[in-house]
């Protein structure tokens, strides 16, 4: 069913099926269910006691119930809410409390008093607006803003493809400060009126599963091969949703080989998440949603056109939202091709950025320009080899360690799994092209 507002969404399933499990959860040990008529008023009346008192929430997004019925009750008191990552350094917290408004904060108590001072004054305008930041944020990163409405109409896209039922539950596992994380490890569910089992964290990957007897999961990459070789995937599975990054084939025959159906999808922040979805036999080839329209741009590059899920825009940046939507059509920078049934097949990625197995981004001419200032005029870029950020140099005297000494700075204000891991040493200058760019398709192939 298509939904307005997450409002509508759950004052919907508590008239229709007011005793069906909506999250489950664990609390003091024990496993706890909330249905839907209770979650209704959870969410209710939490909105009532945030209703005129700020107008932008931050959410330090732990994923827990009380995490989720703050979002949700945030939303309904006409609140903008703006999902960050608690595992996100300080210093880069500082800096988008006050780009995105925020001038309230939900999270560990202790983080919240070390942001309290960056904290802004609000905005007007902001009701059922909610906003991501793409994996891979940095200082310089873009929130995109979607709403409500859109998020609702993305999942109502992805649901007619791929529907679930009450009966099944859908586990979390992913970060819901990402949009593939809270659309398809929660929204999805809840739109479906299933039960949604909220994930504990890293530390518990490796029991989630066996303890909350998920029908279906949304992983991605990386987080389905450490399921897979520690055999963790229960015996209840029945759907595995890959999404946010390359996957190997091998990995989703072995998945498949369990008798758990496997689906690929393809999305983006800016389109609300699902674009298409693969739910034939062919794991590359992907249906495309109702509610988009895709094409191919003459250098290979995927063309979105949708109404009902697109973004509203980047925060604050006119300029770079008219040159992505310009037309109303979002330019992806990913490559692909539309095959005679009009599945899509995702080939590679136009934009300088590196996507990791987790699904996270790090944009190149950024990276690389921070770290230009650190190693001076050596010939160097940043590339993954074996899965691993990598820094593939020319003609530099400097050891391994100096070099890593150098760069010091720039390991330190980043996430372990975005760090330099490895020093490549070339025979021969980078390749590039006649104005100087990097020829990244080449650096990869001699990786």
């Amino acid at each position: 069913m298509r939904f307005s507002s997450f409002a509508d969404l759950f004052s919907h399933f508590a008239k229709r099926t007011p005793e069906a499990p909506a999250l489950r959860f664990e609390r003091d040990g024990s496993l706890q269910t909330m249905t839907y008529a209770e979650a209704e008023a959870a969410i209710a009346g939490r909105a009532e006691e945030l209703r005129g008192n700020k107008t932008c929430m931050g959410v330090l997004a732990d994923g827990s119930i009380d995490c989720v019925i703050e979002i949700f009750a945030a939303l309904r008191a006409g609140m903008q809410v703006v999902l960050l990552d608690e595992n996100a350094p300080l210093t880069l917290l500082r800096g988008l409390l006050p780009y995105t408004d925020v001038d309230m904060l939900w999270g560990d108590s202790e983080l919240c008093e070390a942001l309290a001072p960056s904290l802004a004054r609000g905005v007007s305008g902001g009701e059922g607006r909610v906003l991501f930041f793409t994996s891979g944020t940095t200082s310089r990163s873009k929130a995109v803003v979607l709403t409500e409405k859109s998020m609702c109409a993305c999942a109502y896209n992805g649901s007619t493809l791929l529907p679930l039922h009450e009966g099944d539950t859908l586990l979390c596992m992913l970060p819901i400060a990402h949009v593939f994380g809270f659309m398809c490890g929660m929204v999805w569910g809840l739109s479906c009126g299933a039960c949604v089992a909220l994930g504990r964290g890293a530390r518990h990957y490796i029991d989630d599963c066996a303890f909350f007897k998920p029908t279906a999961v949304s992983v991605v990459p990386m987080l389905l091969g450490f399921l897979v070789k520690q055999g963790l995937l229960n015996d209840e599975l029945k759907v595995l949703l890959v999404g946010a990054g390359e996957c190997q084939e091998a990995l989703i025959n072995a998945v498949k080989a369990k008798g758990i159906r496997v689906c690929f999808g393809y999305g983006l922040t800016e389109t609300s998440s699902g674009v298409a979805l693969s739910i034939g036999d062919e794991p590359y080839a992907m249906t495309i949603c109702p509610d988009y329209t895709l094409s191919i741009a003459p250098d290979g590059e995927i063309l979105i056109k949708t109404c009902a899920c697109m973004m509203q825009g980047y925060y604050k940046c006119a300029e770079d939202t008219n040159v992505a939507l310009a037309d109303g059509v979002f330019r992806t920078g990913d490559l692909g091709s539309i095959d005679e049934k009009g599945r899509l097949h995702v080939t590679g990625r136009k934009k300088d950025m590196l996507v990791l197995d987790d699904g996270t981004k790090i944009f190149l001419p950024e990276a690389e320009g921070a770290l230009s200032h650190m190693l001076g005029s050596a010939d160097f870029a940043l590339a993954l080899s074996a899965g691993r950020v990598t820094l593939a140099i020319y003609g530099d005297g400097r050891s391994d360690d100096e070099l890593l000494d150098a760069i010091g700075a720039y390991q330190n204000e980043r996430p372990i799994g975005q760090r330099v891991a490895s020093i490549k040493r070339l025979s021969e200058p980078l390749p590039r092209t006649a104005t100087g760019k990097i020829k990244r398709w080449e650096l990869k192939a001699r990786l």
